[in-house]
């Protein structure tokens, strides 16, 4: 795939969207509400927002900008920069090839749990054991699993512009929309006022770093960073497009999704759950244990199901198609296969790999890896090892190596660059140590030495 014959976005439109597309995905549908609440409501809001704003913003401009300057996928724009730092592209390529297929079997239990809503299964879905019932089985989970990357790699399949570009304006309008229904709903359910005063009213006794250091690690988890993604989708991006908008564009799409998700969430489970933010379950047992008990509470409760699990499916698939389009190119530009091929490869790969995680809690539920079941470790060294090690790098590379101005003329190619200093301090002081504090605040987490 050469720089003259690639594939691009139609314009910043589709640009955003996509990219967009790619940031909202179940990070800001879970566990951002859980986050939330566990640290604080208003508090963790105002803190992640302002990270957004300003460690956010430097990263994905320096990896957009980095991508759009080479046109290519991580390994190759790393390299075309300086080849001695080639080998930050390649840690970059490993960690979309690892998340693919665990985020492809969680996407296939979202598939799942959508189907039995719209089945009239909700009243069977929201039994205490019908989670681990399904998960603990062997064809079934498989079967969703194999739906749900299927579909990712069919739009892939289609390419940029006729695929990922056009999936993403039709599924992005319908999440937002979706999402301002059920909040809507939520909020306006009775004794609901409880859970959106604590979700939205900062009580600065609850700050401490570890809301700081719990909402810099979200925003990793919510904003695609570090991840060769958003460098990917740069190398797509027409130079005639202004950079710096489009990124704050991409930003408000992401908070404002996750802002509207703690609006769904954290409400409902207050009125249904005991009023306490402790009964937000973490990770899989909010989504799909706690919400399912909440529907069946609720008035028209499976219709709002439907819409929650329509919705959840949507970021689902958008940030999958992200994660596999990246592997794509990453092969493509690598190995100068077709698209058709490298999607293939692609596919056969995700789906050894996914099989894994798919089975680690039913037949290989007794196979762990220090102590972490498939799923959760290729989470942890994904999410919690290399994407800090990556962002750590970036920011050294490009505050130190090829220095901020290569970026800075990327981005003033077409327009002046309005927080241009705000950049430089970010990626060259800032982001560096924050990163360093994720790091080992998240491996000493896991090992149970220090819990954020």
């Amino acid at each position: 795939m050469s720089n003259e014959n690639r594939s691009s976005f139609t314009g910043k439109i589709g640009f955003v969207l996509a990219a967009a597309g790619s940031a909202v995905g179940l990070g800001n549908i879970w566990r951002f509400p859980y986050l939330a609440a566990k640290y604080g409501g208003g508090i963790f809001l105002l803190v992640y927002i302002l990270l957004a704003i300003t460690f956010g913003f430097a990263l994905m401009t320096a990896e957009i900008a980095i991508g759009r300057k080479t046109g290519l996928s991580a390994i190759g724009a790393y390299r075309a920069l300086n080849k001695k730092y080639s080998f930050i592209g390649y840690i970059a390529a490993i960690i979309p090839a690892i998340i693919l297929p665990y985020y492809s079997v969680i996407g296939g239990w979202v598939t799942k749990y959508l189907y039995a809503f719209v089945s009239g299964g909700a009243g069977a879905a929201a039994g205490d054991s019908y989670f681990t019932g399904f998960i603990s089985q062997t064809g079934e989970p498989i079967f969703w699993f194999l739906a749900f990357i299927g579909i990712t790699a069919l739009v892939v399949l289609c390419g940029v512009e006729k695929g990922i570009e056009k999936v993403s304006k039709v599924m992005m309008p319908i999440l937002v929309v979706l999402s301002v229904v059920i909040a809507v709903y939520s909020v306006c359910m009775p004794g609901a006022l409880e859970g959106v005063k604590y979700y939205l009213l900062p009580d600065f006794s609850k700050f401490s770093a570890t809301t700081v250091l719990a909402a810099m690690g979200q925003l990793f988890y919510s904003m695609s960073l570090a991840m060769g993604i958003m460098i990917t989708y740069g190398s797509y991006m027409k130079k005639d497009v202004n950079l710096e908008s489009s990124v704050s564009q991409i930003e408000i799409f992401d908070t404002g999704i996750a802002f509207l998700a703690g609006l769904m969430i954290i409400p409902a489970v207050f009125v249904f759950s005991g009023g306490t933010p402790e009964a937000l379950g973490k990770g899989p047992s909010l989504m799909f244990v706690t919400l399912p008990k909440v529907f069946e509470t609720m008035p028209a409760g499976t219709v709002v199901g439907v819409a929650f699990f329509l919705l959840v499916l949507f970021a689902a698939l958008t940030s999958s198609i992200s994660l596999f389009e990246t592997v794509v190119s990453i092969v493509c530009d690598k190995t100068k296969l077709s698209r058709r091929l490298s999607c293939l490869v692609v596919f056969v790969f995700s789906v050894a790999l996914g099989l894994l995680s798919s089975l680690g809690y039913g037949p290989l539920g007794n196979v762990t890896i220090i102590g972490l079941q498939f799923l959760d470790f290729f989470d942890f060294i994904s999410n919690s090892v290399l994407m800090p090690i990556v962002a750590f790098l970036t920011c050294i590379f490009v505050g130190y190596v090829i220095k901020p101005k290569t970026v800075i003329e990327e981005v003033e190619l077409n327009a002046k660059f309005k927080k241009k200093r705000l950049f430089e301090v970010i990626i060259k002081y800032v982001a560096p140590i924050c990163i360093v504090l994720i790091l080992v605040s998240s491996v000493l987490d896991a090992f149970g030495i220090f819990k954020i």
